[in-house]
């Protein structure tokens, strides 16, 4: 069997006296998509910035396509890519001269068929001559998210990469993160839209209090509620609905009474 992809064990990282991490230990598969779950403060982008290479932890290992974050970071730098919450593009340059860019700074040879190659694949050809400051929120993410295939690199971190998009360009961001998976990229995902989770991961992996309480597939995490009931309909709970009973969040759904947890019409 081959080595995960990620292999995390025991990572510590505290604040001051702020506790973040508290021994997180997580296997991502290669070619899958990992989603990441936490609430604000859970230690999601911490953890992402970790394996990076942008944060030393405090205790704890975590290889990253084989090589040791710690160790070796300039190869686990190489074997990456991190796009962030925002979009980290030039305004001032145009879609095309971005993409050139990035080739550049990684030494690729012929950094405008890269670029080319990038723009129609994230159907950004006719608007790879424009400002970067004329793109929408959908668009702007779109070549975001080019960018850090430069290279192609063999593990994507996407870290919120839908957070502030309307539903139109999140869908969009959605399909490209779908065809990253069908061409066998890693990418650990983390999100705050439970749907996003549901739609897109192969695996799913709860942080909260800085560790992981809970990690598996859909089907795997559904199965640890009651079974529904059934009467006229049945639905099996919701990504939230394991979310916030594995959190314990104040008013949560019991999924035991109501309609909304059983998915039943009442007479």
């Amino acid at each position: 069997m081959s080595l995960p992809a990620l292999r995390i064990r025991g990572i510590e990282k505290s604040f001051g006296e702020l506790p973040v991490l508290r021994g997180v230990d997580l296997d991502v598969a290669q070619g899958t998509v990992c989603a990441l779950l936490g609430s604000n403060g859970a230690g999601k982008t911490t953890l992402v910035r970790i394996l990076a290479t942008l944060l030393r932890a405090d205790g704890g290992t975590a290889h990253v396509g084989g090589f040791d974050v710690g160790a070796q970071p300039a190869d686990v730098r190489r074997a990456i890519s991190l796009t962030g919450q925002f979009a980290a593009i030039d305004e001032v340059l145009t879609g095309r001269e971005n993409l050139v860019l990035v080739a550049r700074l990684r030494h690729l040879p012929q950094p405008y068929d890269i670029a080319d190659a990038l723009l129609e694949r994230f159907s950004l050809t006719e608007a790879g001559g424009r400002r970067a400051a004329t793109y929408s929120g959908g668009m702007r993410r779109r070549l975001d998210i080019a960018m850090s295939l430069v290279g192609e690199p063999s593990i994507v971190f996407l870290d919120e990469p839908t957070t502030g998009l309307d539903p139109q360009a999140r869908i969009e961001v959605w399909n490209m993160i779908a065809e990253l998976a069908r061409g066998g990229t890693t990418v650990l995902l983390t999100t705050q839209y439970l749907e996003e989770a549901e739609r897109l991961a192969d695996r799913i992996a709860i942080l909260h209090e800085g560790t992981i309480i809970q990690e598996g597939t859909l089907s795997e995490l559904q199965r640890l509620l009651p079974a529904p009931t059934r009467e006229l309909v049945e639905q099996r709970p919701s990504l939230e609905d394991v979310f916030l009973a594995l959190i314990g969040a104040p008013g949560a759904s019991s999924h035991t009474s109501d309609t909304d947890s059983h998915g039943k019409e009442d007479q």
